[in-house]
This record gives structure tokens, C-alpha cells and sequence, in this order.
């Protein structure tokens, strides 16, 4: 339909339209709008002259409705009924009581510090869902560039362009390994008290596996990867079933008491990276997505 097929009518005018409908009478209608009866009276005029028909036939006691004017009073009705339900709805978006967040994130924060974050969030916004998609730092720079996620949380060191970083701070690897092993004694333990000794790693081309090779070459010792798996659940269930020590970002080794497991530093070296928060340059996150980024920042520094 041409634009100027469509009459130019406001919310007002269809509020005016109903008033004197529900009242029958002009006077009364302009006391419940607060305004003047004269001025309701050319509204409505103007109502009607954009329309091309009558919608109320006036006599000295009541007002009466057209056929024309029963059959615009409805569509009056539904188009201010769906007015309010969709401010409605954008208020609860703005106030972030209603929603959806894709989080990208690295298989370390995804296991560790986010369930926790993520709890916090919807306590109080139950109404909002959150998608969680996990995966190595090259899935999660993808999500982030595609569009597919809201923001990604992963290494942030190297990265390509057009993205913009919130730093959350740094995670160093430890190694994981059950309560009763021999090395369990031991407060921290250097990369050279394992080597030769079994391993339950991640894949060769994850960002993790590489920067611990890289840091075992570089000291002339040799890791039995012995185990290759791709989730840190299974790469704790596997240290667990003893079949080897596993070493994993910090993140990655929360919550192990109750699997008999510990945690220890690893030392020389020790190795560090820093962890952030990035999202595609010049893309507006909803806020939903703005509240629980600001949240996980928030949760970053207290822990």
C-alpha cells in the first residue's frame, strides 16, 4: 500500500475515537481525555475527514455510532492493544527482563567461571536465556566475527582487527591430578617433574596444547601426551580414572574436590594468559548481552 493510502492517525486520535465511543457524549469523553470538548469535537472531525466516513451520527442528547464507526472502533481497539504489548515488551528488553545472549567462550571459562556467572545473571533475570557455544580460541574468534555470538570470552592476546577487547585479567595453568598420586604431595610443581609421565591433553592445534609444547621444547623436556580428548569434563574424568595428569588454564580447575582430584601450579616456567572479553567493532550489544558482559567483568575482578 502507497503511504498516502494510509491515513497519518495517532495514538491520541484513536484514543479520542474510543473515549467517545465508551462515553456517548463528547462532554464526557473530553473530561476523562483533559481536554476541552471543543477541541475533541474537531478532532474528531479531522478523524473522520481523513477517513472519508462518519463514525458517529451526533444528536442533541447522544451520540450514536456509524456502521463505519463500529467496524474502525475495533481495528482502534487492536491497534492500541498491540501498542502497548510491544512497549511493553521493549521495556522488559531495555530493563533486560526479556531476551537472548549467544556467549562464545573458550572450553576453560565455559567449565569453570561461567555456570557461576551465568547463575548470578538470571536470578534476577529469569526471563532472559543465555546460549552457551564452547569451543577452542579459533572457534570462538569465528562466532565473534560471523555475527553468530553476542561477545566471545577467550585469549586476547594476538588478535586480528576489528574487534574490541575488555581485559579481565590473566589465568595461569595448573596441573590436575588425583588426590593420591605421588606429585600430589607437592605445593607446585615444574613442568620437568612430568616429564615422561602419562598426560590426558587436549587436541595439537588448540591454543592450550600448543603454548605447552611450546614451553616443554623450549626447556628440553618430553610430554607423553598420552590421552587426547577435546572437553575438560572428559579430561577430568580421564585423570580421575587414573589413566594420566592432565595440565589445564586455572579456570579449567575449579570445583575438583568432589572428583578426589587437586590442583597444583605449574612452575618453570610458569605460564600465563590473559583473558578478555571481545565483541565485533561497531556492533551495539543488546542490553541483556551489555548486562552480563558487565557482570562477568565484574565476577573477574572479585575472584
Amino acid at each position: 500500500m502507497p503511504p498516502a493510502a494510509i491515513p497519518d492517525l495517532t495514538a491520541r486520535q484513536l484514543q479520542a475515537v474510543l473515549a467517545v465511543a465508551d462515553y456517548g457524549s463528547f462532554i464526557a469523553a473530553a473530561a476523562f481525555l483533559k481536554t476541552s470538548q471543543p477541541a475533541l469535537t474537531r478532532s474528531i472531525k479531522r478523524i473522520e475527514h481523513l477517513l472519508g466516513v462518519a463514525l458517529f451520527e451526533r444528536s442533541t442528547r447522544r451520540v450514536h455510532i456509524t456502521a463505519a464507526g463500529r467496524e474502525f472502533i475495533a481495528v482502534a481497539e487492536r491497534m492500541l492493544n498491540d501498542l502497548r504489548i510491544t512497549v511493553h515488551s521493549m521495556r522488559e528488553i531495555a530493563d533486560e527482563q526479556r531476551g537472548q545472549v549467544i556467549v562464545s567462550s573458550i572450553m576453560s571459562v565455559a567449565n569453570g567461571a561461567l555456570p557461576r556467572i551465568a547463575g548470578l545473571y538470571r536470578k534476577d533475570r529469569p526471563g532472559v536465556e543465555i546460549h552457551v557455544r564452547e569451543g577452542v580460541h579459533g572457534t570462538v574468534l569465528e562466532d565473534v566475527r560471523s555475527g553468530i555470538a553476542d561477545f566471545g570470552i577467550t585469549y586476547v592476546d594476538d588478535l586480528p582487527d576489528g574487534l574490541d577487547t575488555v581485559r579481565l585479567g590473566s589465568e595461569a595453568f595448573k596441573v590436575v591430578l588425583p588426590k593420591n598420586h605421588a606429585l600430589a604431595k607437592r605445593r607446585t610443581l615444574p613442568l620437568s617433574a612430568l616429564d615422561g609421565i602419562a598426560l590426558v591433553s587436549l587436541p595439537n592445534d588448540s591454543r592450550t596444547r600448543r603454548i605447552i609444547d611450546a614451553a616443554a621444547a623450549a626447556k628440553g623436556i618430553t610430554l607423553r601426551h598420552a590421552v587426547t580428548v577435546t572437553q575438560f569434563a572428559t579430561t577430568m574424568s580421564f585423570v580421575r580414572a587414573g589413566v594420566g595428569l592432565a595440565i589445564v588454564p586455572g579456570s579449567a580447575a575449579s570445583d575438583l574436590p568432589h572428583l578426589g582430584l587437586i590442583a597444583r601450579p605449574l612452575t618453570a616456567p610458569v605460564l600465563r594468559r590473559e583473558l578478555g572479553v571481545i565483541s565485533l567493532r561497531g556492533r551495539a550489544l543488546s542490553p541483556a548481552a551489555a548486562g552480563l558482559l558487565a557482570l562477568t567483568r565484574k565476577q573477574f575482578r572479585t575472584h
